[in-house]
């Protein structure tokens, strides 16, 4: 699945102590809520069977970005496979299940100082498409196909649309527009206030062009142009206000991941998009033209990111995350964690996404910087050592030790890369 699968499991396996909370049974009596020695949460003790349970009913705790810890944290189903939204205060949530036998969602709105939850809308079906917030609306779609735009002020129904397919991507909005693809290969285009179709338009790009693939991938909307990916394996591009068909470009894999499209310094509109070969590509935003390519040796499922003139990328199976230069495709920036959705920014720190973890990176200082050269120096040095001890030790004609020790350099920039 293109997205991770959160299992939001809070262990009630926490210290509590039975004295001094006025909330607490009578001390013959385990059942009860309870404080935990800390302070941080309240634990709910009943009897089942002969054994005790307890189930967290209340935590003080979301993430500190300036020191990782954590603010509060709340259960809210069984699992949850989409991005929130934030707004004016309020954190917007859907969940791909909300109980372990219960094949169905729900929509949710939090406080986002306490995690207070501000009102709850029950699904029909599940739903791991990511809330997109405008003014006082979200919308989102859903398993079954439905599209809904709530209000934000109490979860109510504005208006809802019913695609041919499963809805599970986010939605993208420009122009008074949403779009969006589904499970059946449409791609539509909706007008946000009334959830009125202003196009529709399928594809071909499977079975030789006798079926449809799946849109997995989250709509970017830049240039004219909607841009997505197909589980036919192409990236399509299509005019943002009729749904013409400006150019269809095939790559070697799947393509769940959603683009980003930019414009960086010195460079010209491009699309960023990997696919399931492990190719990360940049595409002509106009054409579809292949303008680089980066072998990743790894599943892309997840968007990428564009901060500054870097992209990032991660890969699903070998949860790498890699910074590449925008315009060259060069590899600047290489770490072993990551799954999906890789970084995020606010303009000072980098926060990457690990698969389990956050990060928080900061662009190193001049001193910094000469360490970090001083150590590549080192590493190329051990690196070109190595090569000449393992051609000396399996060849021994000077000309042969020479094309093997050549050949293995090549070999290690090439991973550097």
């Amino acid at each position: 699945m293109r997205s991770t699968l959160v299992r939001h499991v809070l262990a009630a396996m926490l210290s509590i102590s039975p004295l001094g909370n006025a909330e607490a049974a009578a001390v013959g009596d385990p059942g009860g809520v309870w404080l935990t020695q800390s302070g941080d949460a309240k634990i709910k003790v009943s009897r089942c069977g002969n054994a005790l349970c307890g189930r967290v009913v209340w935590l003080k705790e979301p993430i500190d970005k300036k020191t990782g810890k954590v603010r509060w944290k709340r259960k809210l189903g069984y699992l949850a496979a989409a991005s929130p939204a934030y707004g004016d205060g309020k954190i917007y949530v859907t969940l791909l299940q909300r109980g372990r036998r219960t094949r169905a969602g729900r929509a949710i709105a939090l406080r986002a100082s306490d995690g207070k939850i501000l009102w709850n809308r029950l699904l029909p079906s599940r739903s791991e498409s990511s809330p997109l917030l405008d003014g006082d609306h979200v919308y989102f779609g859903s398993e079954n196909g439905t599209v809904y735009s709530l209000r934000t002020a109490d979860g109510s129904v504005r208006w809802k649309f019913k695609a041919k397919g499963a809805v599970k991507a986010a939605l993208a909005m420009a122009d008074g527009k949403l779009y969006f693809g589904d499970y059946k290969g449409r791609v539509y285009a909706l007008w946000a206030d009334s959830g009125k179709v202003a196009w529709s338009k399928g594809t071909s790009g499977a079975k030789f062009g006798l079926g449809s693939g799946q849109f997995y991938s989250t709509p970017a909307v830049a240039y004219g142009r909607v841009y997505l990916g197909n589980t036919d394996g192409n990236v399509y591009s299509y005019a943002s206000d009729s749904g013409k068909l400006a150019w269809r470009k095939r790559t070697s894999g799947y393509v769940y991941a959603s683009p980003a499209v930019a414009q960086v310094p010195g460079g010209a509109p491009t699309v960023y998009i990997g696919s399931y070969s492990g190719t990360f590509y940049a595409l002509d935003a106009r054409s579809g033209r292949v303008r680089w390519s980066f072998n990743a040796r790894g599943k892309i499922s997840g968007a990428s990111s564009v901060v500054g003139d870097i992209v990032y990328f991660s890969t699903i199976n070998g949860k790498n995350t890699f910074g590449l230069g925008a315009r060259t495709g060069r590899r600047v920036f290489y770490i072993g964690r990551g799954a999906y959705n890789p970084v995020v920014s606010d303009g000072r720190t980098i926060f990457l996404n690990g698969y389990s973890s956050l990060y928080a990176l900061r662009p190193l200082s001049a001193k910094g910087e000469v360490k970090a050269a001083r150590r590549r120096t080192d590493s190329r040095r051990a690196s070109r050592a190595a090569c000449l001890r393992k051609a000396k030790r399996y060849h021994t004609h000077r000309k042969t030790i020479r094309r093997s020790y050549y050949r293995c350099v090549r070999r290690h920039h090439a991973q550097r890369r």
